[in-house]
This record gives C-alpha cells, structure tokens and sequence, in this order.
C-alpha cells in the first residue's frame, strides 16, 4: 500500500474569512509517512461521510473553543474565540471516522472536541473552575520547550507507543477535559490531576492529546513516536 491520505482539520481566521493551517502539523505528518490533506470546512454532512471515506486518517488540529452549548452549559465571560461551522465539520467527522474505524488523533482543541462529541464535558477556563492552584497550562514561547509532567498509564495505548512512564509536555490551553466521555479512557495526566491524553478503547486508533506534539518531535523522537503510530495505523 502506498503512503496513507492524513485529512486534518484547518483553522478558520473569522476576520479575514480564510482557512489556515500551521505548518508544524502537515510537517509532522509528511515526516511520520503520511501525505497530508488539509480539509474544507464543510456542511454537507453526505460530503462529510464522502470526506471520511476517502481519507485513510484523520488530524484533529487545535484551535478555538468548543462552543458550551454542546456539553449543556452557557457560555461564561473566560471563553474565548469559538466556531460553530468547525464544530459541526468536525463532530459529525469524528463519528463518521469511529463508525468506520479511521484512526484519528486529536491535539489541544481536538481531545476536547473528541470528549465533547462522545458525551463529556470541559473546563471552560481552568484557573477560574478548577480547584486548587493548577500548573501553568498556558505557556508563553517558545513552544517547543517542554514545560510540565504526565504520567502515563499503565497498559494504555499512550505507554505502548511511548515505552514511557512518564512525558515531559509542552502546554498551550485553557481549557480541559473535566468529566470524561463514557467511551474514553484516561491515558494520562498532569500532576494537577486534569487529563492529558485519552483513548477509545477496541478501536484501531483513537488517541487525543492535551499537549502540542507537532511543535515538539524534530527535538524530541518520544513525540515523533505518537505521529508514527498514527500514520501507520493508517495503513492498514
């Protein structure tokens, strides 16, 4: 088989009504052997499932918040930036991609939108909703400097990939997993307690991320070694 079609969801500039992606995300695949295909925004859900068929793979690409209304909350005045026709494009591909069984990989905003469409809820802003004194989740750059801890789980998809116990992550986000989907399983977390990764369990591939890994694999293979797992799932 040749080289798997990676289709990743793009960024949508509102003011300038353009769509965008930072390169660090297609290099990361093209690097892992997958060609990547960034995506429209489509509406048409027929063209979604078109779009889910035809790709071997799927990207989730971080991005604005996830819009409250889709968890069952008003939004509160910490949100920030958000984006329903993304939304849309991107739970209906989510589905489209677990009824097929696609490998999919969701980074930052895609972990979040993968809870939320599968049923959990988010943090909408951590240092107002979340107990205690979080760790700094919101670091300024340069982003390819690790920042924080996680402790990987046992016996999870994240340590199989890895061989690690433990990854040292970069971190850019407000926002979190709060109550977990039923569906998914925590792969890792931050010494804060918030989620870091989560699975689908019995799936080919489903693994979401809290962390940027595409800013971190040229310097660091752990990071390299989650895009590897993904693009060769995608073979198959």
């Amino acid at each position: 088989m040749g080289k798997p079609l990676i289709g990743v969801t793009p960024q949508y500039d509102l003011e300038q009504e353009r769509l965008w992606i930072r390169p660090n995300y297609v290099e990361a695949v093209e690097a892992a052997g997958g060609i990547p295909l960034v995506l429209p925004l489509l509406e048409d859900y027929a063209d979604i499932e078109t779009l889910a068929q035809r790709c071997d793979g799927f990207l989730f690409s971080g991005g604005p918040d996830v819009h409250p209304s889709l968890f069952g909350e008003e939004t509160m005045q910490y949100c920030g930036v958000i984006d329903e026709r993304r939304d849309r494009l991107e739970i209906q591909l989510m589905h489209e991609a677990v009824r097929l069984d696609k490998p999919v990989l969701g980074i930052c905003r895609g972990i979040q939108l993968f809870n939320v469409a599968l049923g959990g809820t988010l943090y909408q802003d951590i240092p107002a909703q979340m107990d205690g004194i979080p760790i700094a989740h919101s670091q300024q750059r340069p982003y390819t400097v690790p920042v924080h801890k996680v402790s990987v789980e046992p016996e999870s998809p994240l340590s199989r990939i890895t061989g690690e116990t433990e990854l040292t992550v970069n971190s850019m986000h407000h926002q979190a997993v709060r109550d977990l989907a039923p569906p998914l399983r925590c792969a890792a977390r931050a010494k804060d307690g918030l989620v870091e990764c989560v699975y689908y369990p019995g799936k080919k591939f489903f693994l979401g991320v809290q962390w940027h890994p595409e800013y971190l694999w040229q310097k660091h293979q752990v990071h390299q070694k989650i895009f590897t797992a993904f693009v060769n799932a995608s073979k198959s």
